[in-house]
């Protein structure tokens, strides 16, 4: 009888906590349990989005090279539309662009200098004007850059671009441009 009542209170035992009988020989309670599984869930997690960030982010640096000579490009192409917006959008991307002689040669050889040169002419307002000169100016830091701008009459159509009285920096892209061309003797 023993036996069977022993079973019987095991039986109950077992229901009313949920857990086998080899909980009872555990130090852990309940609440300390859940907290631990809670911790490794947690744990689970980070690594896991560890490993995500690393794969994006090899990912990214495998793909992003390539894209950033499509934008060059992309940017170029926008100085050939004939909305003035665009074109500033486009001159503001490759004043970005151009920040070594790597970068500025690329442009020179997709057209973006002449097409700079054309926008700046071509220009009725100040805004236009600012982002077609901070463009050249970002360009005209490398020596091949500026030789080529010289070579197309850089010269001439930035001295006889208007001063804004509205906007100094139009002035000092123009001072900036000019004195890389005259160092460089480029007026010819």
């Amino acid at each position: 009888m023993r036996i069977f009542a022993a079973r019987l209170a095991n039986h109950f035992r077992r229901g009313r906590n949920g857990y086998p009988r080899s909980r009872d020989f555990s130090s852990l309670t309940k609440k300390e349990d859940l907290t631990l599984e809670e911790e490794a869930e947690r744990k689970i997690g980070w690594m896991l989005k560890l490993f995500f960030a690393g794969t994006a982010t090899y990912v990214g640096y495998q793909f992003f090279p390539y894209m950033g000579d499509t934008l060059i490009q992309q940017s170029v192409s926008l100085l050939h539309v004939k909305d003035p917006l665009f074109k500033r959008i486009g001159a503001s991307r490759l004043s970005r662009f151009a920040i070594d002689d790597e970068r500025r040669m690329k442009v020179v050889e997709l057209g973006g200098a002449q097409e700079l040169l054309h926008m700046l002419g071509a220009a009725k307002d100040d805004k236009t004007r600012k982002e077609a000169l901070k463009a050249l100016a970002a360009l005209s830091k490398s020596d091949e850059a500026a030789n080529f701008l010289g070579s197309k009459g850089a010269l001439s159509i930035v001295k006889s671009t208007p001063d804004s009285a509205e906007d100094s920096d139009i002035s000092t892209y123009k001072s900036n441009i000019l004195k890389k061309l005259d160092d460089k003797d480029l007026s010819l």
